[in-house]
């Protein structure tokens, strides 16, 4: 038989050292996890890091450099248009109408009578066809009265002689050139490009040619152009003015016009 008191006694004593024991063996336990918890993270990081590799990029190559566009050009300024060359042109001369030819003029009286005559109402004075504008001044319709021809002639001028050239509008036929040189464009004034025109005034005789000292420079732009015409004047060749069929000299105002386009 044990008393109750000594076992108490001896119960609490173990117990005092199993939970000493006990303490010091969970202490010791948990220190372990937590070391070993701890120790497994630093190696879990080391070896982390040391899986880290760097890689070198391959470098894209630089673009190619831009080519640079040529700058537009500047327009260029426009030309000023070329005047038209004035080209001279030959104005035809306007000739007056020629005056009727074979009119009759009434001569007047050279006695003056004194009482008045009598009057027949029913004959003609004047013959219509003295006034019809044909044939020659101063004839008559049957061609004999007024006359200086006989009965039966054509083609004679009546009344006095005309002296001197006819004018243009008096003749049938007037002056043609026909032939010879043209005057020659003075090589000074060709090469400095110099135009201009003479006007003469001269007369061409019975036989087609010019007669010599009639020659009259009526206008001219340049004294070498007037040298020019009168250095050909003489070689040139005319078809002779008629009247009636009959070649006559004439009077005749030509331009002779020095254009290089020609």
């Amino acid at each position: 038989m044990q008393l109750l008191e000594s076992k108490k006694s001896t119960q609490k004593g173990r117990s005092a050292s199993g939970t000493i024991l006990s303490v010091i063996l969970h202490s010791l336990i948990i220190f372990l996890a937590v070391f070993a918890t701890a120790r497994a993270g630093t190696k879990v990081r080391e070896k982390r890091e040391t899986k880290v590799n760097f890689v070198a990029m391959k470098k894209e190559p630089p673009p190619p450099p831009k080519k640079e566009e040529p700058k537009p050009e500047p327009p260029k300024p426009k030309k000023a248009p070329t005047p038209p060359k004035v080209v001279h042109v030959d104005v035809p001369k306007v000739v007056a109408p020629a005056p009727p030819q074979g009119f009759k003029v009434v001569a007047p009286p050279v006695s003056v009578p004194t009482n008045l005559p009598a009057i027949d109402l029913s004959k003609a004075i004047t013959n219509e066809n003295d006034f019809s504008g044909k044939g020659v001044a101063g004839g008559s319709a049957n061609g004999v009265k007024g006359g200086t021809g006989k009965e039966g002639d054509t083609g004679k001028e009546a009344g006095p002689v005309h002296e001197g050239p006819y004018m243009e509008f008096q003749v049938e036929k007037p002056v043609v050139k026909i032939g010879g040189e043209a005057p020659e464009y003075p090589m000074s004034l060709r090469d400095n490009g110099v135009t201009g025109k003479v006007l003469a005034q001269f007369v061409v005789g019975e036989n087609g040619r010019y007669e010599g000292g009639t020659l009259k420079i009526l206008e001219s732009s340049n004294p070498a152009f007037t040298a020019a015409v009168k250095d050909a004047l003489p070689r040139m060749k005319f078809s002779a003015a008629q009247i009636g069929g009959k070649k006559v000299s004439q009077l005749v105002q030509m331009p002779f016009v020095f254009n290089l386009n020609k």
